[in-house]
Formats: C-alpha cells, sequence, structure tokens
C-alpha cells in the first residue's frame, strides 16, 4: 500500500535534488522534552533512548547535541529538547512510559528537515542567517534555534559539510524556495526551476 502521506516539500523535491546539495528529509520522528536534566526521570529517559553512558549520564548542553546516528537529541533551551529519530521508528513507544515531572509531545507532523551538504552549504545557510557557522564557533555537533530568512528554525550541523534546517511545516514551502534561490550561484549547470 503506498504511503497517503505528502510530506511539505513534496512539490519541490526535483528542484532541490537538480541542486546536489540539498534534499528534504520528510516524517522525521520527533518529540519535545521537558524536564530537569538532573531528575532521575529524566536520567532514566536518557538510558532508555540511548543505552549506552552516551545521554544516560547527561542531556546535551546549550547549543549542542548528543547521540550518534538515526537517534539524537538537540539541546533547544534549559530543560528543553527535541528528540529525532527516523521515520516509523519506535520513539513513541520509548516515550509512552510515565516519567514524573517530564513533558513529552509528538512534534513529528510540525516540522520537516532540508538537509544541506557539500562544500558550500556554510555559504548557502550564511546568505540569510545571523549565526556565526564558521567552524571555529559552530561545528559538527552544534545546534541553535534562530532565524533563517526570518523563519524560525532549529540549525544542527551533523557533519563537516553537513547541516540540518528544521522548519515549521507551514514555512516550509518559503524557506526552500529562499534556499533553492541563495544556492543558484553554487550550482553547476543549468539554472533549477522553481
Amino acid at each position: 500500500m503506498a504511503d497517503p502521506r505528502r510530506s511539505p516539500l513534496a512539490h519541490l523535491a526535483e528542484p532541490l535534488a537538480a541542486t546536489g546539495i540539498m534534499r528534504e528529509l520528510p516524517y522525521l520522528s520527533s518529540f519535545e522534552v521537558r524536564g530537569d536534566p538532573a531528575e532521575p526521570a529524566m536520567a532514566r529517559l536518557g538510558a532508555a533512548l540511548f543505552p549506552g553512558p552516551l545521554l544516560a549520564a547527561s542531556w546535551p548542553t546549550a547549543g549542542h547535541a548528543a547521540g550518534t546516528g538515526p537517534r539524537y537529541a538537540l539541546w533547544c533551551g534549559p530543560g528543553w529538547y527535541l528528540l529525532v529519530d527516523e521515520p516509523g521508528s519506535a520513539l513513541a513507544e520509548a516515550m509512552a512510559d510515565d516519567l514524573p515531572g517530564v513533558s513529552a509531545v509528538d512534534v513529528s507532523a510540525g516540522r520537516t528537515v532540508v538537509e544541506l551538504s557539500g562544500p558550500h552549504a556554510r555559504e548557502v545557510l550564511a546568505h540569510g542567517c545571523a549565526l556565526d557557522l564558521h567552524p571555529r564557533v559552530f561545528g559538527p555537533g552544534s545546534c541553535a534555534r534562530t532565524n533563517l530568512a526570518k523563519a524560525q528554525v532549529i540549525l544542527h550541523q551533523t557533519a563537516s559539510t553537513t547541516y540540518r534546517v528544521f522548519v515549521g511545516a507551514s514555512f516550509a514551502d518559503y524557506l526552500a524556495r529562499w534556499l533553492l534561490d541563495a544556492a543558484v550561484e553554487y550550482i553547476r549547470g543549468e539554472p533549477v526551476d522553481q
């Protein structure tokens, strides 16, 4: 049976792919989690979600992400995290436990992700982002809530030349078209049709 969902950027999949540096990562599972990282319930949740010492010991600190592979956590503010996993993951089941003092809300349908990768990804983002994206300041594992081309986003650098932009579904079309325009000077060959 075909998937009945339609991602916020399905209509721009071809233009994004034609850039060679952008693609949508639709349907990622994500939960906003709020709680004091020093509380035992948050430690239990970290241990359940991330077996091993990585998050069981501590949640990500300001401006950073924690976790490797498809499941990771982004710091969004004091006691506020965005947990992200692959589409269709068991993240919802892991969040079903009763954890006093911890709030977990499924926000998977509220955002989509545009991934930019390649040697010019940073320059494309810098056209509309006030953050200093220089590698000395914002490197792999960094994340921040910011504005990109006047849209509120969460920016996460996953590798030296790869960034993920979490944007609200209602702003996805606007931001993707802005990114396509900002990337024009870095695209080889024919102009990308928007």
